[in-house]
Parts: structure tokens; sequence; C-alpha cells
């Protein structure tokens, strides 16, 4: 039974709201077909069912947290030297975009 729909596809698409083509539609509805086909192999895997869920890549992985130090910080003063154009606390920056 297939799943995914080119309706489905198209209503999916409009609250992402991406408008997709004819062509992008099939190229998902065939990325699905792949995804689908390969969730078949992996359950006809003998003994699937009794595998334990992976937590992380590496079997040993492990983290240790480091403990939070209050550091000092610069002074804003000192840092908006290093500035062309301020005023009070904020930053004058050049227009980037339009």
């Amino acid at each position: 039974m297939k799943n995914f729909t080119k309706e489905l596809v198209d209503d999916l698409a409009l609250k992402l709201l991406i408008g997709l083509t004819d062509e992008e539609n099939k190229m998902v509805l065939d990325e699905f077909d792949v995804i689908d086909q390969n969730m078949e192999l992996i359950t006809k895997i003998p003994n699937i069912s009794k595998v334990e869920p992976m937590t992380h890549a590496l079997d040993d992985f492990t983290y240790v947290l480091r403990d939070d130090k209050k550091e000092e910080s610069i002074e804003i003063k000192e840092l908006l030297q290093n500035c062309d154009k301020y005023e009070g606390r904020e930053i004058e920056v050049p227009k980037v975009v339009g």
C-alpha cells in the first residue's frame, strides 16, 4: 500500500509554505518510494525487534561537565573603543541588505 500520494505531498508543501512543481512533487514521491522500500527491507531482517536501540553512535561515548567558573569580563567602555560608531551601548554597523 502506498502511503504517500501527490495530494499528500502537495498538502504538506503548502503547510510548509513551499510550493512544489509537478516535477518536484514526482521527485519527492520517488524519494519516499525508495525510503519505503528500504524500510520494508529492514523489517524483513530476522529478529530485528530484539535489537536494542542505540542512544549514541559511539558505544564508549562519555562526556564530562566542567565546573561553572565566574570569570572577569571586559568592560563595555573598553569594548566600545574598538568600534567606529556607537551611541551609549549600541553599535552602529554598516547596512548589508538592500
